[in-house]
C-alpha cells in the first residue's frame, strides 16, 4: 500500500451444492497460504447458488450459520474475506455478502436487484434488500452486533462496496452510487451462468461500470461446480480499471481456482482527480453509507503477479487494427491539414533515422488518401559536419523507392560560414556548433516552403518532446508534425508495421534496417542519443506512468525495478534526470506545431498539458 497496490485474489472454489461442510473446508483451503489483502468468493457459495426450494428449509440456514461459524473459529487468513450466502433476518431469507476479517464479521450487505425471468426465480425464496435497509442497519450473526445495508469498507485510501450479482446489471445500480460516495473498488460476488455470447456481455458490462464509476470493479462468479442441472456456470472472473481490462478468466473448471490480480489505486486517484465529470457527480447523489473500518497490512516485498509492461505504449493485441488507428490518426490528420490550407506541397528533411522516415511514410498515404501525386512531397538529406554514410544512404534509398521529389541539399559549408559568423572557431563541438545544424535544416526547410508555397512537415516524436530533445526553433518547429502524438518506442512500431502490412521490398528492407541503426541526431562524433539521455525505453515507461497514471518520481522508481534490469544508482540517475528535463523544456513545448493526439495523454500546451514555463521543479 505505500505504493498505492492492492493484491486481491478471486476465487471461484469447487462446492458440492447444498453442503456448505464440505464448501467451507473448500475455502479454508484457498485461503491458506493466500498471498491476497483481499479474498473474494462467488454469490452464495457458502451454501452454492442453485439449491432451489432448499433455501426454504431450516437445516441448509443451520449448516451455512455453522460454515461461517467454523471459519471465524479457524481461518487461516489474515487479510478481508468477502463470501456469500443466504441469512434469516426477521423472517426473511436474504441472500447477502458477509464481510469477514480474522475472526470478526465486519458486515453484511443484501442483494438489492432479484432477477426473475427466464432461467432466474430468485424472488421464490428471497427479499430485496430495498425494504429492508429502510429498517435496519444492524443485525445480529452468530453472536455478533454487524453492520447491515448500505455499507462503505476503507482503511488507507481504500474504500470499498458489495454489490451481488445482479445489482451490475440494473438501470442505475448500487456500485454507482457507492462510487459518487467515495467507494474507489466495487466487489461484485457473483453466480452468473453461461450462455452463447454472454461471456462477451458480461465483460463489457464490468468495463462499463469500471468506467462510469471512474473506479476499480472486481467480478467474482461461481464455479462448474454449481448444479448442472438447468444451466451450466464458468467461474467468470473478470477485473476493470477504468475501463480497462486489468485480467481475466473463464476456466469451466470443476477445481478450485484462484486468479490473483494487482489493482492499481494511485492511478485511479490521478484519474479521479483528473475527471471532472465523475467530481461534478460527487456532491448530487450524496447517500447515508455506514462506515466500515477494515485493516489492510502493508507487505514488506510486494510481488506483483505478472510483470509490468514495460513497454506500455505499445500495443501487444490487435496489432494490425492498432497499426492502422494510428496510422489513420496521423495521415488523416495531415490530410485534412492539407485540404484546410489547399497546398499541394509538402517540405521535409529526411536524415535516415526512424522519425524522419515515418513522416515520410505518413506523408505519401495521406497524398494517397487526397489523390496527389506524391512528387508533391519534396523531400531532402541535409547532409552537416558529422552525417553517417548508413543513414544517408537509407534516406536517399527511401525517398526513391516512395516516388516523392528529392534532392541533396549540402550545408556542411553554410554552417560553417554561420559559425564563422559567430566568430566560433567552428571545431569545439559546444552547443552552439551542434544547434546551428539545427536550426540551419530548419531554416532552408522553412524558405523552400516559401518556394513552392507549401507546409514544412515536422518529424518529432512524443518522448523527444517530454524530454526536450530538440533544438529550439530547429528540429522542434514546423507548420505542422504528425509524429507529436507518438513515443519513439511506437515510432519503432510504426516503422516495423508499415514494412509488414504496407510495403513489399525493397522498401521493407530499407524500414528494417532504419530501425536497426543506432539513434543520432548527428550534430557531434560519435554522437548516440541513448549514451545521453538513456535507453528511449526506459523513458517512455517513465513518460507512461507520469502523464497517464499520475505516479510520483518515488512510485516511478519503485516500478522501474520491477520492470527493468537496473541497479538504484540506475534507476534514480533516469528519474532524475527526466524530471530534470521534463520541467526545464516546458518553454519548447509552448511553442510546439499543431500535432494529432494519439493515445490518452499528449504534451500539447492548448489541449492537454498546460503548464507555465517557468514552474520549478522541487527536488
Amino acid at each position: 500500500m505505500k505504493y498505492g497496490f492492492l493484491k486481491v485474489s478471486l476465487i471461484s472454489p469447487k462446492l458440492q451444492v447444498g453442503n456448505p461442510k464440505f464448501n467451507i473446508e473448500e475455502m479454508k483451503r484457498a485461503l491458506t497460504d493466500n498471498h491476497s489483502s483481499i479474498a473474494v468468493f462467488p454469490e452464495l457459495g457458502i451454501t452454492g447458488y442453485s439449491c432451489g426450494d432448499i433455501f426454504f428449509q431450516k437445516s441448509i440456514f443451520d449448516d451455512a450459520n455453522a460454515a461461517i461459524s467454523n471459519l471465524l473459529e479457524d481461518n487461516p487468513f489474515s487479510g478481508v474475506i468477502i463470501l456469500g450466502a443466504p441469512l434469516i433476518i426477521e423472517e426473511m431469507v436474504l441472500n447477502c455478502a458477509v464481510v469477514i476479517q480474522k475472526q470478526k464479521i465486519l458486515g453484511v450487505v443484501p442483494k438489492f436487484y432479484l432477477p426473475n425471468t427466464k432461467e432466474y426465480y430468485e424472488k421464490r425464496w428471497f427479499k430485496s434488500g430495498f425494504d429492508v435497509v429502510e429498517h435496519i442497519d444492524t443485525i445480529t450473526l452468530l453472536g455478533q452486533v454487524v453492520p447491515f445495508g448500505n455499507l462503505l469498507f476503507h482503511d488507507k485510501g481504500i474504500k470499498f462496496g458489495i454489490e451481488v450479482c445482479e445489482d451490475m446489471w440494473a438501470t442505475i445500480t448500487p456500485g454507482n452510487l457507492l462510487s459518487v460516495n467515495g467507494a474507489n473498488i466495487i466487489f461484485n460476488i457473483s453466480a452468473s451462468n453461461e450462455t452463447v455470447g454472454k461471456d462477451v456481455i458480461r465483460r463489457n458490462a464490468v468495463l462499463e461500470h469500471s468506467r462510469k464509476n471512474c473506479g476499480i470493479y472486481v467480478y467474482c462468479s461461481a464455479g462448474a461446480s454449481e448444479s448442472s442441472s438447468e444451466t451450466v456456470f464458468s467461474g467468470h472472473n473478470i477485473v476493470g480499471n477504468n475501463a480497462r481490462l486489468v485480467k481475466e478468466a473463464n476456466l469451466f473448471s470443476l477445481k478450485t481456482e484462484i486468479m490473483y490480480v494487482d489493482l492499481d489505486l494511485s492511478r485511479l486517484e490521478y484519474e479521479r482527480r483528473s475527471n471532472s465529470s465523475f467530481r461534478d457527480s460527487i456532491l448530487k447523489y450524496r447517500l447515508k453509507y455506514q462506515n466500515v473500518p477494515v485493516e489492510i497490512s502493508e507487505e514488506t516485498e510486494y510481488r506483483f503477479e505478472e510483470k509490468l509492461d514495460s513497454l506500455p505504449y505499445v500495443p501487444k493485441k490487435e496489432i494490425r487494427s492498432s497499426f492502422d488507428k494510428i496510422r489513420s490518426i496521423q495521415e488523416f490528420g495531415l490530410a485534412k491539414r492539407l485540404e484546410h490550407i489547399g497546398t499541394k506541397h509538402i517540405l521535409i528533411g529526411v536524415s535516415g533515422g526512424l522519425d524522419s522516415s515515418l513522416a515520410l511514410l505518413v506523408a505519401c498515404q495521406a497524398f494517397d488518401h487526397l489523390g496527389l501525386s506524391r512528387t508533391g512531397i519534396h523531400a531532402y538529406t541535409m547532409p552537416g559536419l558529422h552525417t553517417s554514410d548508413r543513414t544517408k544512404s537509407n534516406a536517399n534509398l527511401l525517398m526513391e523507392h516512395l516516388g516523392v521529389s528529392y534532392d541533396e541539399i549540402d550545408l556542411k559549408q553554410h554552417i560553417l560560414d554561420h559559425l564563422a559568423l559567430l566568430k566560433h572557431d567552428q571545431k569545439t563541438q559546444d552547443i552552439t556548433y551542434e544547434n546551428t545544424q539545427a536550426r540551419a535544416r530548419t531554416m532552408v526547410l522553412m524558405n523552400l516552403a516559401n518556394k513552392f508555397n507549401g507546409i514544412v512537415l515536422g518529424t518529432g516524436d512524443l518522448s523527444e518532446i517530454a524530454l526536450g530533445w530538440s533544438t529550439y526553433n530547429g528540429d522542434q518547429m514546423s507548420m505542422y508534425n504528425v509524429n507529436g502524438g507518438i513515443p519513439k518506442t511506437v515510432v519503432k512500431f510504426m516503422i516495423k508495421s508499415y514494412a509488414d502490412y504496407v510495403y513489399e521490398s525493397p522498401v521493407k528492407e530499407i524500414l528494417y534496417d532504419i530501425i536497426d541503426t543506432p539513434i543520432t541526431p548527428e550534430l557531434a562524433d560519435k554522437q548516440e542519443t541513448e549514451d545521453i539521455i538513456g535507453k528511449y525505453e526506459v523513458n517512455d515507461f517513465i513518460l507512461y506512468r507520469f502523464l497517464n497514471c499520475g505516479d510520483d518520481p518515488e512510485r516511478i522508481k519503485f516500478l522501474l525495478q520491477n520492470s527493468f534490469s537496473l541497479n538504484q544508482e540506475e534507476i534514480h540517475r533516469y528519474v532524475d534526470s527526466f524530471f530534470q528535463r521534463f520541467y526545464s523544456q516546458q518553454f519548447k513545448r509552448t511553442a510546439s506545431p499543431d500535432s494529432p493526439k494519439v493515445f490518452e495523454s499528449a504534451l500539447s500546451p492548448r489541449s492537454d498539458y498546460r503548464m507555465p514555463s517557468d514552474v520549478k521543479r522541487s527536488k
